[in-house]
Parts: C-alpha cells; structure tokens; sequence
C-alpha cells in the first residue's frame, strides 16, 4: 500500500496548523482543524486559510472526503464550514463535543433553535470508532482532558493530536476548560503514548520555546523522553499539581467567546437576523 501524504498548512495569525492527509492511490483526502481568519477588531472573517487548503486540493486532483476536527477549539474559528461547501467532505469531531454545546448553548443564551446533539456535524466519533481516506484505515482515540470532546486520528503509522500535546518542549495541553481535566488528560495521554516508539504525533500549534525552529512532529518515544510535562515518568500526581498550577497562571484566548460560537456550529456562523446580519454574543462577567 502506499504510504500517506501529509501536507501541513500554517495560519501565523493564530498560530493554528491545519494538515491535508491524502491517499495517493486512490487521490482521496481528508482535512484535518482548517481555520476560518477572524479579525476581532472589525467582526470580518477571511476564508484565505481554507481556501489555501481547497486550492491545494484542486491542485493536486485530490477528492476531500473528510474534514477532521481534533475538538471544538478556542484559539482560532474553524474553516470546516467554509471548506466543506467549497471542497466536499463530511464534517467529522467527537462525540463529546455534544456536551461542549449544552454548556455554551447555556453560557451564551443561544437562539432556540440551536441543538446540542451534535446535529451539526455530519459524523460524531466515539473512541475505537473508524474512517477510511481511500485505502488508508483509521481509527479514533478519544483523548479527553483538554476539553471534552478532544480525539486523536490515527493511522499509516500518524497521530493527529490536536491540542493535547505540543512539541516535547511545549509540554502539554490546559486544562481549565469546561469539560477539562488534568487527571484525564494525563490517562490521554498514556493512551497516545502506548503507540508505537516510531508513531509521528503531528501538533496543531507550536509556540517555539525560545525562538526556536518551527517544528509540528515528533515521535511517540521523543514524546515519552521529552516532553517537558508528560516525560520521564512522571506520575499522574505530580502531573496534575503541576498541570493545575500552570492553568492557573493562563489568561484565556483572545478569541475564546468568537471561537466557540462557531466551532460549534461545525465550523459555521450563527444565522443571520431579520437584518440579514450574523452576530456573535459576548456574554459579561460569565467567564
């Protein structure tokens, strides 16, 4: 079988990486946490990081099948929406994130008509769960801890993680979400790190401790040795105090409240008002 594709595409302003996995004997493609640009100041978003990713895949002839969301992220919009009306491909995130919904559904006093079921995703992944991009088999690690809803991808020898781990010198997700916890993601990330020494663990963020290189994979065994939260042994206790005592040193994302609202709506805006104008909530003195 011939091996998978990996194509990363990086958005500076969020510091987000999105990735195309692609099957090259069957031409067939998966996305995996594209972004949709989002300038607060002006309320206008700016479909140029998807649409990097659709001319991509026009370019290479590749047909989208599916459009891979790690979690419902908090630090940049998700581009699934926009990506999946231009490109194709089902809409795909864990099941978890159906809990994510009823908590915000609350926070932000969404219209009535907004499900928390997960309805507006076109498949909810559980853990053990599988996919196929043409001829590559994967599978759905469920990897709590840092939000609910958080899941790892993986297959061809790959391991799409989301947030839940950065480069071995970023450490570690946080965990002062709602939804989140430090004990679980420790377990998280044992589950990841029981894959094979020579697994390649791909990032969707790297912070560049130091001014160093921008870097987006490493191995499950430089993970394991490395990692400056999760490496050498570290005990799920002291993992915790010291997980907890980080988190609460973090302000939160700039663009948390914008970012929610639409990620989990599947990466889409709100509906427009009898004006014809979409509207994002900032609820005062919730968070």
């Amino acid at each position: 079988m011939t091996a998978a594709r990996v194509e990363p595409f990086f958005h500076a302003d969020t510091g987000t990486l999105s990735y195309v996995v692609a099957d090259p004997s069957s031409c067939r493609a998966a996305a995996i946490d594209p972004v949709l640009g989002y300038d607060p100041v002006s309320g206008r978003t700016d479909a140029a990081p998807a649409e990097a990713i659709a001319r991509y895949l026009d370019d290479e002839g590749l047909r989208l099948d599916l459009i891979l969301e790690t979690h419902a992220h908090a630090d940049h919009l998700s581009g699934a929406g926009y990506l999946s009306e231009r490109a194709g491909g089902a809409i795909a995130i864990g099941a978890g994130i159906c809990a994510v919904q009823r908590h915000f559904a609350e926070v932000l006093n969404l219209e009535p008509a907004f499900r928390a079921d997960g309805a507006q995703f076109d498949r909810l992944f559980a853990g053990n769960d599988s996919f196929r991009i043409g001829e590559l088999r994967g599978r759905v690690l469920a990897t709590p801890g840092h939000t609910g809803d958080s899941v790892t991808y993986v297959l061809d020898g790959m391991a799409f993680v989301g947030d839940t781990l950065f480069m071995p010198d970023g450490g570690t997700a946080r965990c002062d979400f709602p939804g989140g916890d430090a004990g679980t993601l420790y377990d998280s990330i044992q589950a990841i790190l029981s894959l094979p020494d020579d697994t390649r663990l791909y990032v969707c963020h790297d912070y560049q401790p130091d001014g160093r290189e921008f870097r987006f994979v490493a191995t499950v065994e430089e993970q394991r040795r490395d990692n400056i939260h999760i490496g050498g042994g570290v005990s799920r206790a002291d993992f915790i105090a010291r997980r907890e005592a980080r988190d609460r040193t973090l302000a939160l994302p700039r663009l948390i409240l914008p970012a929610i609202q639409v990620n989990i709506r599947g990466g889409r805006l709100p509906p427009a008002e009898d004006n014809g104008t979409a509207y994002l909530k900032i609820p005062l003195d919730r968070l």
